[in-house]
This record gives structure tokens, C-alpha cells and sequence, in this order.
């Protein structure tokens, strides 16, 4: 396949494409905390452009420490990563190439308010253009349609504690957005919002698809799988890497291995076939009595 150059604005460098339909390739790639935590283990994955990827896995699987490795915060203890044909696999360790990875791929953190700091919602969404030197024009009308793209432009002049979870959630999306990031990670991005905002939330990111993105969710809800997966991808709480991979239905309807990465308890289950959440089916984080 012919590589392909993306053309460079003031302030950006050149990424040359070396394999378009790949936009990560992960081999053996582990991942521990101080040494110590294994968090992740011989993970072997790739994603493909035009996807929407979920990574479904209980708590403890390594599903956000996935994602910061993606988004290049975090370097692997071992094994390689290739985004975009190139090798990212330090580049942790390497601002400038870092700062050209975070404009193409952007992560929107489980707790919102982890990525909203400014005195403004405007000001929030204006930050990363900001940072790449952009001029003023064009931070503005990319401001504008990130805005637009989220339906938060009534917010903008609102400041970031004022909002509610769910407008959180989009506002901290929109901050992506304004990059015109090829690819956006969602962590946990319907966890602890009320039913109507998680469901106008599923909205959104089913529409990100229709904006020409790549978009890789993690969640343990599996309500909101079918309704947004192309791929799922299930890790292994005990294994800490990908065990499963298929359609929504596919993996929905396995309840063996719904129960043994600890997605549902076994005395319940779920019918996959309806793409309906029933009220019987609890994830792990119900208790009885």
C-alpha cells in the first residue's frame, strides 16, 4: 500500500501513513505500575480506521490503562505500538512526537472534570488549538464547530462547575473535537450519569462515526454496547488482555464468557437478540440483600 502524507499547518509536522486501514497495532505490549502492578499482559490488538471499537471488561482489566497508552502517556514495560504505520512505542519519552500524536488522537478521561480547568467552556475547548499555535481564525472556527458538533455553543460562556455530568461529558468531548483528532478515546464515558443523560451521551457517540472518526470506548455497562459497537473486544480481569472479539451480539449472547470476566452474575442473564438491556441483568456492581 502507498503511503500517505497528511498535509502539515503552521506549527504541526508532517505524518507519514504507512499503513491506512491500521491505526494501532499493538504486539505483546504489558504494562506494569512501579514495576510491580502488571496492569496489562502480552496484549496483542489492532484497531482499524472507520471503527467503533468497545473494549468491554470489568473493573481492574486494564481497560483505561489501555487508552493512556494509546494516547501516548504512558510507555508499555514491553512490546511495541504502531499508530498511524509509525512506531510510538517511547513516545512518552518524546515531547515533540508526543504533542503530534495528542493532535491526532485524543482522549476524553472517565472524570470530566479532570479535563475541564478553565474559567470558560470556551476557553476549555480553545486550550488545545491554543497550544498548537494555531492562528486566531482558525481557533475560532474550530472552537465553533466543535461546539456546534457537542450542541453545547449555549454553554460556552457558562464556567465548567456550573454544568451538569452529562454536559460535562460533551463539553470535555468538544475539547477533543476542536483538535480535529483523527482518532477519540472515551473512558468509561456513561459512568455515573443519570439514564437520560447517558442515553443522550450514546447519541453522541454513535454520531462521532458519521464525523469520519475512529472511536475506541471502554465500559463495563453492557447496555450501552449494542447501540454504539462495530467491534467488541472483551480483556479478561484475571488475564488483563483481549479473550474475546466480535459483534455486539455475538459477545452479548456468550453468557460463559459474560460470567467469567466477571461482566454479569450467573444467576442472571440477557438476551442479546432484542439489543435491550432487561431488568433482571446486573452488571458487577450490584449486590444483593
Amino acid at each position: 500500500m502507498m503511503a500517505t502524507t497528511v498535509p502539515a499547518e503552521a506549527g504541526e509536522t508532517n505524518i507519514t501513513n504507512e499503513d491506512a486501514e491500521h491505526v494501532f497495532q499493538l504486539d505483546a505490549v504489558s504494562f506494569s505500575y512501579h514495576g510491580r502492578h502488571e496492569a496489562l499482559i502480552d496484549v496483542d490488538l489492532t484497531i482499524e480506521r472507520g471503527e467503533q471499537l468497545v473494549i468491554l471488561g470489568a473493573n481492574g482489566s486494564g481497560k483505561s490503562t489501555l487508552l493512556k497508552m494509546l494516547d501516548g502517556l504512558y510507555r508499555p514495560t514491553s512490546g511495541t505500538i504502531r499508530a498511524f504505520g509509525q512506531d510510538i512505542t517511547d513516545v512518552a519519552d518524546d515531547p515533540v512526537r508526543a504533542r503530534e500524536l495528542h493532535r491526532r488522537v485524543g482522549l476524553v478521561f472517565q472524570d470530566a472534570d479532570v479535563q475541564l480547568f478553565s474559567p470558560t467552556v470556551y476557553d476549555d475547548v480553545a486550550f488545545g488549538p491554543l497550544q498548537m499555535g494555531w492562528d486566531k481564525e482558525r481557533v475560532t472556527r474550530e472552537v465553533a464547530r466543535a461546539l456546534e458538533q457537542m450542541n453545547v455553543t449555549h454553554l460556552s460562556d457558562r464556567a465548567p462547575y456550573e454544568l451538569s455530568g452529562g454536559e460535562k461529558k460533551r463539553v470535555a468531548i468538544a475539547t477533543v473535537l476542536s483538535m480535529e483528532p483523527d482518532v477519540i478515546l472515551l473512558d468509561e464515558p456513561t459512568a455515573s450519569l443519570d439514564p437520560r443523560s447517558s442515553a443522550v451521551l450514546v447519541d453522541v457517540i454513535a454520531g462521532l462515526r458519521d464525523l469520519g472518526k475512529t472511536v475506541v470506548v471502554t465500559t463495563h455497562q453492557l447496555e450501552i454496547v449494542p447501540l454504539i459497537a462495530t467491534r467488541v473486544v472483551v480483556f479478561g480481569d484475571q488475564e488483563r488482555r483481549p479473550v474475546a472479539s466480535g459483534n455486539a451480539t455475538e459477545i452479548l449472547s456468550n453468557a460463559e464468557l459474560l460470567i467469567r470476566t466477571n461482566l454479569v452474575h450467573e444467576h442472571l442473564h440477557f438476551h442479546a437478540d432484542a439489543n435491550l438491556m432487561h431488568s433482571h441483568l446486573h452488571g458487577p456492581e450490584h449486590h444483593e440483600g
